[in-house]
């Protein structure tokens, strides 16, 4: 598997996009994810982005939106958002990425008012036609698992269901290892994902709350999950995601302390390739 990032990292403390890509070549990352708005990006940003990771022969293999109003009780909500996220594959076939990372909302007032299988429907219909959308472009879609309390998708389980429910090829599993540990999913259930997964996140945490630390800095033991990971043999990316550094004037030493961390991890599990 290849070794990447999300350039939010380094956008999120105001670094520009370009510095931020160039760094994450010179560190010696394999891929980078894109994290963007498709709705309002320029179109000489696109291209900017396209020539630096060309220049730097730094595959965009995975483009970053979340979308949580694919869930929403109102139609027309949901239908702006269907018709955004396709704006997204539209920007991730010009990037030429592999998949579109799609985070999805939540279940609101506590699953009290509206039944908690509508919204599960409703998910299901938006996302069944963007996989669709998304399989005429060769794109696939990678969903995120969320560990909070309410997310439409929080455990391994409920992401198989949906998948299934989905019954589009396309249509597939991000694994994002902190979120399976705040989610108490153990290794062993990523086995239920064999042919349902083709992205990994990778970020530690303190096993309570969300994170996004770089690998070494919370209480995640890696090796377990990886191996796990690497028992799927899917082709893929494994993906840093770096959020909110205490100390943003640092951000470049946050960046490679992770990269060496998890180059670390993977070479250990011979699965950096």
């Amino acid at each position: 598997m290849k070794l990447g990032i999300i350039n939010s990292a380094f956008d999120q403390v105001g670094m520009d996009t370009k510095t931020g890509l160039e760094h994450i070549a010179r560190i010696g990352f394999d891929t980078v994810d894109i994290f963007t708005e498709a709705m309002s990006i320029e179109k000489d940003e696109v291209k900017m982005i396209i020539d630096t990771c060309e220049k730097n022969n730094l595959p965009i293999v995975s483009t970053v939106m979340v979308a949580a109003g694919l869930v929403d009780f109102n139609q027309v909500v949901r239908e702006f958002h269907v018709q955004r996220t396709k704006k997204f594959i539209d920007l991730a076939e010009q990037f030429q990425s592999d998949n579109l990372l799609l985070v999805l909302g939540e279940y609101i007032w506590q699953r009290e008012v509206i039944p908690p299988e509508d919204q599960w429907n409703w998910g299901v219909e938006c996302v069944r036609e963007i996989g669709e959308y998304a399989a005429n472009k060769g794109i696939e879609i990678s969903l995120e698992l969320e560990p909070f309390r309410m997310s439409l998708l929080n455990n391994i389980p409920e992401m198989v269901r949906f998948i299934d429910d989905c019954d589009v090829e396309s249509v597939k599993a991000n694994i994002d290892i902190s979120h399976l540990v705040l989610s108490d999913s153990c290794p062993s259930e990523l086995a239920k994902l064999t042919g349902k997964a083709n992205h990994v996140h990778i970020s530690d945490c303190d096993g309570k709350v969300h994170g996004d630390l770089p690998p070494g800095r919370g209480v995640v033991k890696f090796s377990p999950y990886l191996q796990a990971i690497k028992e799927l043999e899917f082709e893929g990316a494994i993906s840093l995601e770096l959020e909110y550094s205490p100390d943003p004037e640092r951000i470049v030493e946050w960046v490679e302390e992770a990269y060496l961390a998890t180059d670390t991890l993977m070479q250990q599990l011979d699965l950096r390739s």
